[in-house]
C-alpha cells in the first residue's frame, strides 16, 4: 500500500485541556498546559495538532487555540461545530485545516458522525468561507456512502471517516470485520471522488494494526488514547510508541 508508506499522526491535545479545566475552570492559566504538551508531541516526531474548540468550552479556551497557531509548526487542525461564533473565530485564528464536526451538549465526545446529506447547503457555504481564507476543510462522517458522496458535494478536500464503530466492536471478531470492510469501502469511494481520507475516534495502540488495512489513509487523528498512555510513560515516549506503531 504504496500511498501509506507516509502516514501521518496529529495528536488531540482537548484532554489535556480537560484535565486543566477540572482545577482552574474560569482562570486565565492553570496546568497541565495544553500548548506546552502541543510542542513537546510536536518535538516527538507528530505530524499536527488537533484541537476541539466546542461551543460550551469545556476544554479548550478560545486564549488557547490562538495561542497554539502561534506555537503550532506543523499542521493545526481545529475541530468545531459549523456555528457562526465558532466559524467567526476559526477565520481568525486561521489554523491549517478545520474539521467540521456534529456536536451534542451532553455527550461526552463527539459522538457520531456529520449528516453532510442533509445539511450540505449550510456545510457548502462554510467550506467556501474556509477555502478562500486559506484554510483546508475537513468533514467528519460515518462511512456511509451516502456521507462520503455527500462530502464531495460540499467541495471539501478531506474526510475524516469515523471508527468509532470500529474501535467498539473491535474485540468481536464478526462485528470488527464488518467494520472494517466499511472503512474500506468508505475510503476507496472517498478516493475515487477526489477526497483525501483521513480517520479518527477510539484509535489506539491495540487497533491500530487492523485499521492500517484501510487503504489511501493520510492522516491518523488520535487523542484519548496518547494523553492516557502519557500519564504512565511521559507525553514524548506515547507519541513516539504511537508513531512506532503507524510506522510498522
Amino acid at each position: 500500500m504504496k500511498d501509506q508508506a507516509m502516514l501521518k499522526l496529529g495528536v488531540n491535545i482537548d484532554h489535556v485541556a480537560t484535565v486543566r479545566e477540572a482545577r482552574y475552570r474560569g482562570r486565565e492559566r492553570g496546568e497541565p498546559d495544553p500548548i506546552e504538551a502541543a510542542l513537546i508531541c510536536e518535538s516527538a516526531g507528530a505530524h499536527g495538532i488537533t484541537a476541539h474548540l466546542r461551543e460550551d468550552r469545556r476544554h479548550m479556551q478560545d486564549r488557547d487555540i490562538f495561542q497554539l497557531r502561534e506555537v503550532v509548526k506543523t499542521r493545526l487542525n481545529l475541530e468545531m461545530a459549523n456555528a457562526p461564533e465558532i466559524v467567526n473565530i476559526a477565520l481568525k485564528v486561521k489554523p491549517d485545516i478545520v474539521c467540521l464536526v456534529p456536536e451534542r451538549r451532553k455527550e461526552v465526545t463527539t459522538e457520531g458522525g456529520l449528516d453532510v446529506a442533509s445539511h450540505w447547503l449550510a456545510l457548502t457555504d462554510t467550506r467556501k468561507k474556509m477555502n478562500d481564507a486559506g484554510i483546508e476543510v475537513s468533514l467528519f462522517i460515518a462511512p456511509d456512502p451516502a456521507q462520503v458522496e455527500a462530502s464531495a458535494k460540499v467541495g471539501s478536500q478531506f474526510i475524516e471517516l469515523h471508527t468509532g464503530s470500529f474501535a467498539e466492536h473491535f474485540n468481536r471478531k464478526h462485528e470488527r470485520a464488518h467494520e472494517l470492510e466499511r472503512l474500506v469501502s468508505a475510503a476507496k469511494q472517498a478516493r475515487e471522488l477526489g477526497l483525501q481520507v483521513n480517520a479518527g475516534h477510539g484509535l489506539n495502540y491495540q487497533n491500530l494494526h487492523v485499521l492500517r488495512q484501510v487503504p489511501h489513509l493520510v492522516e491518523l487523528n488520535i487523542g484519548h488514547s496518547i494523553i492516557s498512555r502519557a500519564v504512565v510513560v511521559g507525553l514524548a515516549t506515547a507519541v513516539q510508541e504511537m508513531l512506532l506503531l503507524m510506522r510498522e
